[in-house]
């Protein structure tokens, strides 16, 4: 029998057999290769829910993953054994949003891994074949579990359409910040500003382009003169997020929102916002990127392995959760592997 981690309620991962259910017509069974422990994932640990998508009996998490093929799929051109990356987000089709080219913002969404529908912190699992995404030969695991979180950035890029060498201010070095980093790089933003509290990740942040990392939003006002940049991006999992994004803005500036709040709630003194005129959006998931995400890591423009600081194997997986939510210094993104890849780890994955 599988095993696979729980989460049962706010603050309680648990590993514990698990029974796979029997594939439905228009599925493929994976082997899980990796997974990813996404920041909704750590949501889910200690808040027991994401607004309305709550806890109520334990589910298994993890929507960032890869696999190998249990069998041929001769339709998409790849034989059993090959490995894969799958879009968790089956949108019904049909709806406006979904017709208006907003997959991401379906009502109607079946997501892997979010309550109550079982994701990929396990050994083996049932996907639709239709969200199945085939990857160059030459990619790791770790390269396709991160197209996931790599979409999300550009999603948010999409959204921010920075100008040609438009100054950025970015806050928050989590995982998805600092994938945003590298995709500005990538399409032609100028300099960047990021600020985070913790140390390794403003490092982190300086290594793989910002142009400058501090503590806080105040280094941003400092170095801007108190006057704020045009753009900025926010990636945090912290309530002030948005308030720090807004002091971070200059006058009729515009402000993308990325990450998702502790506690489901934003902190923000409104008359900043409004006495500057801004422009704010929302992101949420993303639309159909993988092919762009796919070009960037193959052609070397982002650096996803980079953004790995971590990996467990499936037994451990209580204790990443833990780790996470607990900031622990050094912790940036974490993989968690089944215990029939660990032989496969050494390969690059």
């Amino acid at each position: 029998m599988s095993r696979a981690v729980f989460l049962h309620a706010a603050g309680d991962a648990r590993v514990a057999p698990f029974n796979l259910r029997e594939g439905a017509p228009g599925e493929t069974l994976l082997d899980v290769a990796a997974v990813g422990l996404c920041g909704s994932d750590l949501h889910y640990y200690k808040d027991g829910g994401i607004g309305s998508a709550v806890i109520t009996e334990p589910f298994v998490p993890g929507h960032e993953f890869s696999g190998w093929l249990t069998e041929d799929l001769p339709e998409l051109g790849l034989a059993r054994g090959a490995l894969v990356a799958v879009d968790p987000n089956q949108a019904c089709g049909h709806c406006e949003h979904c017709e208006a080219g907003h997959p991401n913002l379906c009502p109607e969404v079946v997501f892997i891994g979010a309550p109550p529908h079982d994701g990929a912190m396990t050994e083996r699992i049932w996907v639709p074949t239709s969200q199945i995404v085939a990857v160059p030969q030459e990619f790791t695991p770790t390269d396709a579990v991160m197209l996931e979180p790599l979409g999300v950035a550009i999603h948010a890029v999409d959204l921010a359409k920075p100008r040609l060498l438009e100054r950025v201010a970015l806050i928050g070095c989590g995982p998805i910040g600092l994938l945003i980093l590298q995709v500005l790089k990538a399409v032609g933003a100028g300099e960047v500003l990021a600020c985070d509290p913790q140390p390794h990740r403003r490092e982190l942040a300086l290594k793989l382009g910002a142009s400058k990392a501090g503590a806080s939003v105040e280094d941003i006002a400092a170095w801007t003169q108190g006057e704020g940049l045009p753009l900025v991006i926010e990636a945090t999992n912290a309530p002030e997020g948005f308030r720090d994004a807004v002091r971070a803005a200059r006058i009729g500036g515009r402000v993308v929102l990325v990450g998702i709040p502790d506690g489901d709630t934003y902190v923000l003194p409104a008359s900043e916002a409004r006495r500057r005129g801004l422009s704010i959006k929302f992101s949420r998931r993303m639309g159909h990127v993988y092919p762009r995400a796919i070009e960037l890591v193959a052609l070397g423009k982002v650096d996803v392995e980079a953004v790995v600081s971590h990996r467990f194997a499936l037994e451990e997986g209580p204790d990443a959760f833990r780790r996470h939510a607990a900031n622990e210094p050094g912790m940036v993104k974490s993989l968690i592997y089944p215990p029939q890849q660990s032989e496969r780890r050494g390969q690059g994955g």
